[in-house]
């Protein structure tokens, strides 16, 4: 009798070991659900992993835009097609919220041209040219009040001169969530590219040294006045993931380094609606 004891307690302690080493699979099942709630969360900078095919050119070709707007002077004093005042940049930042629109930068737009990645319902880019202060000192607030993020191209040259962005501001801007691109060294149009040293001068130097000052690669860029022809696409390949041009055709063969943006001018927020859909929904 005794024996027979000992043998259920041995039995009793062995089955205690087995379920504390293999957890029941109800626990599994909410470990997992866990896990996929938080992967819906966006993710500001998040790094993919892909094992689909990438799309061609023609499949990218065919992928509905997404809405890219180019701002540059954010003023009161600047006039022209290229400025805005603070208050218009303001409003127009509240009536693209208003509208359901949400900023999306330029790896997950990446993301979707070529492995066909969601994004938002009403995807909206919001680019900056020039380095110019105010876009640390105005536009990045106003944007972050509504929740959005923004792609900021620098032009090198000017790094931490009057009315330009220094270098700790561009590195702020991408601590906070903001994406860095290039935006050549001199705004000399890369269509004028034609030497090993224009490019190493333009390009390869500018490109390493923004790397430099925010520790993470740069691999995006605005073409200097919008201005590209398919060699100078061609080669930008080599360098970035995608390449911005302005409302021009996009290249039939290089659609990653030919992305469409809209220049932002002085509109009501109901005209930068109207802009818009005219240029990015009109077919």
């Amino acid at each position: 009798m005794r024996s027979k004891l000992y043998l259920l307690s041995f039995l009793f302690l062995m089955l205690t070991i087995y379920n504390c080493n293999n957890p029941v699979e109800n626990n599994d099942k909410t470990d997992s659900a866990t896990v996929n709630h938080s992967v819906d969360k966006p993710l500001v900078e998040k790094q993919s992993i892909h094992h689909q095919t990438p799309n061609t050119p023609a499949e990218i070709l065919q992928k509905a835009e997404v809405p890219v707007l180019c701002y540059h002077r954010i003023s009161e004093s600047a006039k022209g097609d290229y400025s805005v005042s603070p208050a218009t940049f303001e409003a127009h930042m509240k009536v693209l919220a208003d509208s359901g629109f949400r900023s999306v930068l330029p790896n997950q737009l990446y993301d979707y041209l070529v492995f066909n990645n969601p994004l938002p319902e009403k995807p909206v880019m919001i680019s900056f040219d020039d380095s110019r202060t105010e876009h640390f000192t105005v536009a990045a607030p106003i944007m972050e009040k509504y929740g959005f993020r923004g792609a900021f191209f620098i032009m090198t040259i000017t790094y931490n001169k009057k009315n330009y962005m220094s270098t700790e501001q561009i590195k702020e801007l991408a601590e906070k969530g903001h994406t860095i691109g290039l935006h050549s060294w001199d705004h000399t149009m890369a269509t004028k590219y034609k030497e090993e040293t224009d490019w190493q001068q333009q390009v390869v130097n500018p490109k390493a040294k923004l790397e430099g000052i925010m520790g993470k690669p740069v691999d995006y860029w605005a073409y200097p006045n919008g201005v590209y022809d398919h060699q100078a696409a061609t080669e930008l390949g080599r360098y970035f993931k995608l390449s911005f041009i302005l409302s021009n055709k996009r290249d039939s063969i290089q659609p990653l380094q030919t992305v469409r943006r809209m220049i932002v001018p002085e509109l009501t927020p109901q005209g930068l609606l109207k802009s818009m859909k005219r240029t990015f929904f009109s077919e």
